[in-house]
């Protein structure tokens, strides 16, 4: 069988770790690889002071919304202020997972600190599904004990809310959506603008109408809104911290599109597929070289194709001249796995 040929600056963790380069394996790792790394670096920089311009906007008026709550009585208004707070706690861990996540590889870290995003991610959508509770718990309560509420005061706050999310929104609207961190960020705000509507509406039914019962009620609306945006973020987060397969690829499609197109390949098979971010995949396989074709052209071939049909960049080959060897996947159950054919 010949050596495995790699294809990795920052490789590993599946059982190809390595800190040094080999002749044969990084003929994927050109200019093409490093425009883009630098693409990805200047999204980071920007989509950071983007979140950090939100994080502002945020914060600042997280403070009055909560002041105008108490003033007010206003649950809906009390609401997206517990919105706003995990906004604000969702903002400044995203921004620092941006600025730690640029840190360099080391040692113990050999993937660096690029999951810190997508870590803040789950943290920040798992905190949706708190506040989201919450406000349910609290707007059953006001139903059977109602609150007195001054529509006013409540209106003024949730207008000067309404510009203030708008602000935030589109401040980030410009981000990169690919970034999880960044879409999750995006979506904590369209919440909040969701929410400065539903006060709103609120604040005027009870000003013409003096029907308090219209705050929980839309309280219980802005609730189901977080739900649902947080879902979705804990979902795909989850999804890579599980090492799932990147969204919109199938190992199928990789075997398939590498048989047919990849002519230095006679078959792929063993392939494993999953990400570090959100935009920033991995993959590994073994290939059975067709008559004739060197280890060094098939992984050219391989990484080549990859990179151009499913824009994955660091990609890990292990050439086989004969049947699968994987003592792993071969022995575990006394029988070849079909990934090994």
């Amino acid at each position: 069988m010949a050596h495995p040929q790699h294809n990795h600056d920052d490789h590993a963790g599946h059982g190809h770790d390595h800190e040094h380069d080999h002749a044969g394996g990084h003929a994927g790792h050109d200019h093409a690889g490093h425009s883009h790394a630098g693409h990805n670096h200047l999204h980071g920089v920007t989509d950071q002071r983007r979140i950090g311009v939100a994080f502002v906007i945020i914060a600042v008026f997280m403070i009055v919304e909560i002041v105008g709550g108490l003033l007010s009585g206003s649950l809906a208004l009390l609401a997206d202020a517990g919105h706003m707070v995990s906004d604000t706690a969702a903002l400044g861990f995203s921004w620092a997972a941006i600025h730690y996540g640029r840190r360099p590889a080391t040692a113990q870290l050999s993937y660096g600190y690029k999951r810190l995003e997508i870590l803040a991610a789950f943290v920040n959508g798992c905190a949706l599904f708190v506040i989201a509770a919450w406000i349910v718990v609290e707007a059953i309560r006001r139903f059977a004990e109602p609150v007195p509420v001054v529509g006013k005061t409540m209106l003024i706050v949730a207008f000067v809310g309404l510009a203030a999310n708008i602000a935030a929104f589109l401040v980030l609207h410009g981000g990169n959506r690919e970034n999880l961190n960044v879409r999750g960020a995006w979506l904590h705000v369209l919440g909040d603008m969701l929410g400065s509507v539903a006060a709103i509406v609120a604040a005027i039914v009870i000003l013409l109408t003096g029907w308090t019962p219209i705050d929980p009620i839309l309280s219980i609306v802005v609730a189901v809104i977080i739900l649902k945006s947080a879902w979705g973020i804990v979902k795909s987060s989850a999804h890579i911290l599980l090492e799932g397969t990147p969204e919109g690829i199938t190992l199928a499609d990789i075997k398939s599109d590498l048989e047919r197109n990849v002519v230095e390949i006679r078959d792929a098979h063993h392939i494993h597929a999953w990400s570090i971010t959100g935009e920033r995949h991995m993959v590994t396989l073994h290939v059975h070289p067709a008559q004739g074709m060197g280890a060094r052209e098939v992984v050219m071939a391989v990484q080549r194709r990859l990179s151009t049909r499913f824009n994955i960049e660091h990609v890990t080959v292990q050439v086989e001249e004969e049947d699968c060897i994987d003592v792993r996947e071969t022995h575990d159950h006394g029988e070849s796995r079909p990934d090994c054919h």
